[in-house]
């Protein structure tokens, strides 16, 4: 068993004890494999063993790995890619063909652009919930509107999604989240990475971005 095939074992027994823990379905919790800095032939292996999401932080690194899964036919047909960084408007029409899922739409401007490239594509908006001026996100109370202006572009709107402050609690600012999209009416919670996935499985999340649990520490 390779590396990369013990660690997933790993998180996906995590996933499931947290899940049961609170009474969840395990498998109502999907995880995408953060791949930020890590190889291509790695997110290949990680796709090969089951985890066709995987969610890059930067467009030239997702462009530059989903080129070269293209040379494994298989591999790159069942990856699906999460974008989940911050977002410049130019960068969309490069992605537009690669991503599936937009987790990290937190304006106005950005979901026109992602609507005249990728015409009815899955969005989370990105909510930051302590509004850190370092984090990108909309504020909640500004959540509601957004999600209005994006519909009104024709995108689907599927949930929401939150990196909680460093250093707190997180199952506060989880469960915070969950309350949100409840008041909004949609339903995908992306919350959770490798310091506190388990916290966010227990609070509801159906979404977890595990990368260094999964591949080991960034170079």
């Amino acid at each position: 068993m390779t590396g990369v095939a013990a660690a997933l074992g790993d998180v996906r027994e995590r996933i499931s004890v947290a899940a049961r823990d609170v009474s969840r379905d395990a498998d109502a919790v999907r995880l995408v494999a953060a791949t930020k800095m890590v190889p291509a032939a790695r997110v290949a292996e990680a796709v090969a063993l089951g985890v066709p999401d995987i969610g890059e932080n930067r467009a030239q690194e997702l462009l530059a790995k989903a080129q070269e899964l293209d040379a494994h036919a298989s591999t790159a047909a069942a990856a699906r890619w999460h974008f989940l960084g911050r977002l410049q408007r130019n960068k969309v029409r490069s992605l537009a063909a690669r991503v599936t899922w937009w987790q990290s739409v937190d304006r106005e401007a950005l979901g026109a652009a992602i609507a005249r490239h990728a015409p009815g594509a899955r969005i989370l908006v990105e909510v930051n919930l302590a509004g850190e001026p370092q984090k990108g996100g909309c504020a909640p109370g500004d959540a509601a509107r957004l999600v209005d202006a994006l519909r009104h572009e024709d995108l689907r709107v599927e949930g929401l999604m939150t990196i909680p402050p460093a250093g707190d609690d997180p199952r506060r600012w989880f469960a915070a989240l969950r309350e949100l999209a409840a008041d909004l009416g949609v339903h995908e919670l992306s919350m959770g990475m490798t310091d506190d996935f388990e916290a966010a499985v227990a609070e509801g999340a159906t979404m977890v971005r595990v990368g260094r649990a999964i591949f080991g520490a960034r170079a």
